[in-house]
């Protein structure tokens, strides 16, 4: 059968118009976890912060929205002989709900240039944990200092002058100059309150931010409760104060332990595991074991108690004015300003899946974004108004990106034009989802370019012989 020009033409047409509709309505913002990419459904949400201090210690109040709590972190599951674990950090949330919530918050006096400026974008290297790009294990494990010294297998947060170039985190100072930086204040410290792996014991992390993401010095509120070489847990609970041995894997699975029950593992009601115990299927122990701290790593502690209650968090830390730990802690002193920015972790995310904000000032009994009120007694009474931050997904948008050619705003940064007067959290979640699929995007675009080119050309060439035959009719 031979097909007209006329038909041959209007078949170009269609076929054109068929590939530019499939390039311009196909998303290029997909979840790929084996690239480490999982992008939460909401981009921004807002966290709610005051201050208070007395004489000797300062609070932070924090509040912000969640459907449900995740207290549940890290489990060892007993199946078939054998200990499974379950809740390892994820891509995105984890699946079955077995990773806690947190709330982490970076603090500085000034003494980190950038900081006051970018916030915690600073602190974000390249190749880091759960990147894409992330460095490879065996490489960190390689490098002189972070692994053979230190005993590191990722690359975390560091600061730009930790290194002779930013952009390359194996480029680290001399130790010398790594000491005298830190002694100089140029740190940053880090709260950081884990619904799991603190809150129980009514304590917070405690670490700083320099060359590597560190617990501050002394023990920290947890351990793992894993021994390597047999491939089974450390420690049990202890029936004669609790009543059982484990936990039963379908009461964690169905969300049955709540705040009032027991699902977590203290050193205090812990005994060494015993091999020969019956164990069976479904037995399910703690992976984390939590303990006092001591130390500097113990400083910061919870008023009261974390609780979420109808649908938000409220969680209240307190510490010291001045821990006397000075190469860990920033101390607080009256009248003066600071700069924070917090981030959170919600929807059983760990890892890099957080949200964070610009950083904001505080003010020692001064106004600030967030003023510090100074009280008399015991505990404050809370009664000045929230200050309500908007926390937003960052993406994969490191400090050596936003200083490079690639970012068109580098200038700006060479510049010290603060990041939050040009930008809103939400122009920035979008940057951090865009950037997260750059090649994918630009890929898209092009094709959808050429569909279109072709699209213009199918179209005139129907049109033309189209005429063409009505003339000669």
């Amino acid at each position: 059968m031979r097909i007209s020009r006329p038909g041959l033409a209007i078949g170009l047409f269609l076929i054109t118009l068929l590939l530019a509709w499939v390039f311009h309505a196909t998303g290029v913002i997909q979840n790929d976890t084996a690239r480490n990419i999982s992008i939460p459904e909401t981009l921004t949400f807002p966290l709610q912060v005051k201050a208070a201090y007395n004489g000797e210690k300062i609070f932070f109040r924090y509040r912000w929205p969640t459907k449900q709590p995740h207290i549940y972190h890290d489990m060892l599951r007993y199946q078939d002989g054998k200990w499974q674990r379950i809740g390892k950090s994820p891509v995105g949330s984890q699946p079955q709900g077995i990773y806690e919530d947190r709330v982490t918050m970076l603090v500085d006096d000034g003494r980190v240039p950038e900081f006051g400026k970018y916030g915690g974008y600073v602190t974000v290297g390249n190749q880091m944990r759960f990147f894409t790009d992330e460095a490879d294990a065996e490489t960190v494990k390689a490098h002189p200092y972070l692994g053979q010294k230190q005993g590191k297998s990722d690359v975390r947060k560091y600061l730009p002058a930790t290194r002779t170039n930013p952009a390359d985190w194996t480029s680290i100072v001399p130790e010398p100059e790594l000491n005298a930086l830190r002694e100089a204040g140029y740190f940053l410290d880090l709260w950081h309150w884990r619904a799991h792996r603190a809150n129980p014991v009514g304590k917070s992390d405690d670490q700083f931010v320099a060359e590597y993401r560190y617990g501050d010095a002394g023990s920290g509120v947890y351990t793992t409760n894993w021994d390597s070489e047999n491939n089974r847990p450390r420690w049990m609970f202890d029936r004669d104060k609790v009543g059982f041995a484990a936990l039963t894997w379908s009461d964690l699975a169905q969300n049955r332990l709540g705040f009032d029950d027991i699902y977590y593992l203290r050193e205090a009601d812990a005994i060494p595991y015993d091999p020969d115990h019956a164990w069976q299927d479904d037995d399910t122990l703690p992976r984390r074991l939590l303990r006092p701290g001591s130390g500097s790593h113990a400083d910061i502690s919870v008023t009261g108690q974390g609780r979420w209650q109808a649908g938000y968090w409220d969680v209240t830390l307190e510490r010291a004015l001045d821990t006397g730990h000075p190469l860990d802690d920033k101390a607080f002193v009256h009248k003066q300003m600071y700069w924070v920015a917090f981030a959170v972790h919600r929807n059983a995310s760990g890892g890099r899946w957080h949200y964070v904000s610009l950083p904001a000032t505080v003010g020692m009994e001064r106004n600030a974004q967030l003023r510090a009120v100074r009280f008399k007694g015991a505990e404050p009474d809370w009664q000045q108004e929230w200050t309500e931050v908007t926390v937003f997904y960052p993406g994969q948008v490191s400090w050596p990106l936003l200083t490079s050619e690639a970012h068109a705003g580098a200038d700006r940064i060479a510049q010290d034009v603060p990041v939050a007067s040009r930008h809103t959290p939400r122009q920035l979640a979008h940057y951090g989802v865009e950037m997260e699929f750059n090649a994918a995007i630009i890929n898209h675009w092009f094709w959808t370019l050429v569909a279109g080119v072709l699209l213009i050309i199918g179209f005139g060439f129907a049109l033309v012989h189209t005429l063409h035959t009505e003339t000669r009719g």
